[in-house]
């Protein structure tokens, strides 16, 4: 949970243990006002949401890794300890042993948070990109008529959002994916009821919609929809400019994406809701309905990004 000046992030072990971790932010726009310029104030949060994803894919990774090592750790100084009384020397190993096994789970955890950034964005190249506009050309082989500028782009953008949503609901076919889109369910449940007024109780929180317009989910699909219109803007025709020109585009269509959101948000009649609509169709399957225990950890996530917040003296709203 994120607000104006403050993040936190909770995660529950096996054992029933809340873990969390706040921390304060800066806000870049404060410091320097062309960052809070239409368009470029959406590419800012797109990166700032970004490394705080890393950071907390970081933690929790940590978090889990942390606690399967620590599980090993007293699982084996049971087995070797003597009944009776273990001595200072044998504790002291032992909290040795836990220290390492800390820093050695920390070490893991930036590695496989680094991996799968690094691997995200390659992924979402290959498949968002590069297999859009390669069917695209080659479909425009089989038939000259896709060829034009607007149906090149139309067969194109239409390729994009298939892919897009068979992977969306492919991957909720597997429990741990459906478990990540009850927290999901969970995070917007929490956000609904704290933008209501509403005191952050599970029986408050879940009285909520799952459906949230601004997600995440709503933002990729926006930018899926509003990307077709602005490839169609390129001039160019081979295959490599065009996908060097999409590279390019990404961040200024990011930030437009932003602004139609944000607006839609504050106008939910306005023709701009009706764009952000789809997103929140998708949602659908991106958010399930959330246990108790996973409202309670959304709740102790936004309490602790909020008390944070509120030290700093800003503004008790979710960024």
């Amino acid at each position: 949970m994120r607000s104006p000046h403050a993040w936190a992030i909770a995660c529950r072990k096996p054992s029933g243990e809340v873990v969390t971790m706040q921390e304060p932010l800066d806000r870049p726009s404060e410091k320097h006002k062309w960052m809070g310029w239409p368009i470029v104030r959406g590419v800012m949060t797109l990166g700032y949401a970004m490394s705080l994803g890393y950071r907390a894919l970081r933690f929790s990774a940590n978090v889990a890794i942390e606690d399967v090592m620590q599980r090993e750790v007293n699982s084996a100084h049971v087995e070797t300890a003597v009944p009776a009384k273990r001595s200072e020397t044998e504790r002291s190993n032992t909290e040795s042993t836990k220290t390492q096994a800390s820093e050695k789970a920390a070490a893991i955890s930036g590695w496989l948070a680094a991996g799968n950034v690094i691997l995200s964005l390659a992924f979402f190249i290959f498949m968002y990109k590069y297999l859009p506009l390669l069917a695209a050309t080659e479909l425009k082989k089989v038939d000259p008529a896709l060829g034009g500028q607007i149906m090149f782009n139309l067969v194109d953008g239409a390729v994009r959002l298939i892919l897009f949503l068979l992977f969306i609901w492919g991957v909720s076919l597997f429990p741990d994916i459906r478990r990540v889109y009850e927290y999901h369910g969970a995070e917007h449940k929490t956000v609904f009821a704290f933008e209501n007024g509403d005191p952050l109780s599970t029986a408050a929180v879940q009285k909520y919609s799952t459906f949230h317009p601004r997600c995440g989910t709503s933002f990729l699909m926006t930018v899926m929809l509003i990307s077709i219109g602005f490839y169609m803007l390129v001039p160019f025709t081979t295959f490599w400019a065009r996908f060097a020109a999409r590279i390019a585009l990404l961040p200024v269509i990011a930030g437009v994406s932003y602004e139609i959101i944000r607006f839609a948000a504050k106008h939910r009649g306005s023709l701009f809701a009706l764009m952000t609509a789809p997103g929140l169709w998708l949602q659908r399957i991106t958010t399930k309905p959330p246990s108790d225990e996973q409202a309670q950890c959304a709740i102790v996530a936004l309490d602790h990004a909020m008390a944070l917040e509120k030290e700093h003296g800003g503004e008790l709203v979710i960024a």
